[in-house]
């Protein structure tokens, strides 16, 4: 599971540097893609299947990219996008498409509706976490702000 949690960082971080996310940023949104794929992987380990497990690993990565926003001072979607890079359901689509093309319309039906249920887990789980009070967040922004003054 380590080096799943190593593989996701790493496709977050070369997604950040494709689509020029500020060099500074590459550690936290890496870091945000390596939690959610661990929240994903500890969601199935526990049997949660992999609808549920992408709408907590998303729900969770949400939050950790509210709580970067406010401590880095930068957009959510910053932390956001890239995170969820790693839980985005490309080989569903990929099956869905080949299945199609084989004419296997069983297989093929099987796989889109489990793609799609994973896509709505993860706008579910973006939808709640973004429904939380902005302040919430900012509050520990504050709160990090504080600290970082009292070392100095």
């Amino acid at each position: 599971m380590i080096i799943q949690i190593i593989v996701a960082m790493g496709s977050v971080l070369a997604f950040g540097v494709l689509f020029h996310i500020p060099k500074s940023e590459y550690l936290y949104c890496a870091l945000n893609g390596g939690i959610g794929w661990a929240v994903y992987q500890i969601c199935k380990d526990y049997s949660f299947g992999p609808t549920a497990s992408s709408l907590w690993a998303a729900l969770v990565l949400t939050l950790v990219a509210r709580v970067f926003s406010a401590v880095r001072k930068m957009p959510s979607t910053v932390f956001l996008i890239a995170g969820i890079f790693s839980l985005v359901p490309g080989s569903g689509v990929y099956y869905t498409a080949y299945y199609l093309i084989m004419n296997e319309l069983h297989k093929s039906t099987e796989k889109g509706i489990e793609t799609f249920k994973i896509a709505g887990a993860i706008v579910l789980g973006i939808v709640f976490g973004l429904s939380l009070p902005q302040n919430w967040f900012n509050r520990l922004g504050r709160l990090a702000e504080r600290k970082g003054q009292k070392k100095k």
